[in-house]
């Protein structure tokens, strides 16, 4: 779709795809943990392009064409996932950007929002929540997700394009919801991270991390850059009060609720406001 290639940072290869106009304001996306730049929807870059923003996606560690570690064997800290924005944009020669992180990559936004304020145009964040202690008593992940943690499918043969797809989609969908991806629309996007993916069973690394640095939660309040929340009204994993609470801790922050939606990355259907807001916000700074 746009230009990719490997950018060393830190040591290790990043892959990074670039879309749009380089003087145009960059807008950097953060995907979630063990999500490539795949969850980043084609359409979805191409609506922020073409409203004139420079996209930047890219792999985090571990996944897609990104450097990978053997499967249970992590050589970097969650402090790496959360300086490699950095190192990315230093790399790309970008001096301050507009962030958008997904989930845990909301996490990762808004730790660098606080810690690299002259870094940050403004802020985004989906589908995410406190990373710290000291927040408000928020409710906890539904039963039927719960239950999906406590048991996870069993692995499987990381060699069989066919059965990884099948257990990717199971294992992401409790998190849709009922006007979030379906199973069809994973099913195929499961099959582009498969095939771009040096190796599949590498992204549960993720899952394996530890020396992450303090998470910056009271300091949100001292933000000043343009912020925007955006959370499905459906999220399993974060229930909509989380968007709430985060909204209300980030000082003139904007809340976007999409109905019915999961944890998941905004669904097509709304997009018509998603990327509107995106663009309002990434104006406003």
């Amino acid at each position: 779709m746009g230009d990719e290639e490997l950018v060393r940072v830190d040591g290790v290869d990043l892959c990074v795809e670039t879309l749009g106009d380089r003087a145009d304001p960059a807008v950097l996306l953060i995907a979630g943990a063990a999500c490539s730049m795949d969850w980043w929807a084609d359409g979805f870059c191409r609506r922020l392009a073409d409203a004139g923003r420079f996209v930047i996606r890219y792999d985090h560690r571990d996944t897609g064409r990104s450097t990978t570690d053997e499967p249970g064997h992590p050589s970097y800290t969650e402090e790496a996932l959360t300086n490699d924005p950095l190192g990315l944009l230093d790399a790309l020669r970008v001096r301050r950007a507009h962030v958008v992180g997904l989930s845990s990559g909301g996490g990762i936004a808004q730790e660098l929002a606080v810690r690299c304020p002259e870094r940050i145009a403004s802020l985004t964040v989906m589908s995410t929540t406190f990373y710290a202690p000291g927040g408000p008593e928020l409710p906890p992940m539904v039963p039927g997700l719960r239950a999906v943690f406590d048991a996870p499918p069993a692995p499987p043969d990381w060699s069989d394009r066919s059965a990884v797809i099948d257990y990717l989609v199971a294992d992401w969908l409790p998190y849709s919801g009922p006007a979030g991806a379906t199973e069809a629309e994973l099913r195929e996007l499961a099959g582009r991270v498969v095939d771009r993916s040096v190796t599949v069973a590498s992204s549960g690394n993720h899952w394996l991390l530890t020396g992450g640095s303090t998470p910056p939660e009271h300091s949100l309040g001292t933000l000043t850059v343009p912020a925007l929340v955006i959370h499905g009204t459906a999220d399993p994993m974060f229930p909509f009060p989380h968007g709430e609470a985060l909204a209300a801790a980030i000082p003139g922050a904007t809340l976007l609720p999409l109905a019915g939606v999961g944890h998941e990355m905004p669904p097509p259907a709304t997009w018509d406001a998603v990327v509107p807001a995106i663009v309002e916000v990434t104006s406003a700074a």
